[in-house]
């Protein structure tokens, strides 16, 4: 498997036990499957996100958090990454709620 320099070690091995045992068994297998296809996917995809499953790209764009959900809907327990970076360490974070009116303040004290 080539892998262009890049470390093709898989992510749950970095995880405490009791938390990669809990990975899903296909999400290894699109994980496994990707790093198979990095270099040809490559040169299509470099810089941007993608989700693969499958042995296919199924979702893919600039917005890490966009390209998560997209992927994430097929069910598919999709691999997600940005292709040329898979090494580097990226945060998603997404919050959305609404306004607690129980909450009391005094803006004026």
């Amino acid at each position: 498997m080539s892998t262009s320099g890049q470390s093709a070690r898989s992510l749950i091995e970095g995880l405490p036990s009791e938390i990669a045992k809990r990975v899903h068994p296909d999400w290894q297998k699109n994980e496994t499957e990707y790093w198979a296809q990095r270099d040809t996917l490559l040169r299509q995809y470099a810089g941007q996100w993608i989700g693969f499953a499958e042995g296919h790209v199924i979702a893919c764009g600039t917005s890490p958090v966009e390209v998560f959900h997209a992927a994430l809907a097929s069910g598919k327990h999709p691999f997600v990454t940005r292709m040329g970076h898979e090494n580097e360490p990226n945060r998603m974070r997404r919050a959305s709620f609404a306004y607690d009116l129980r909450i009391q303040t005094n803006l004026y004290l």
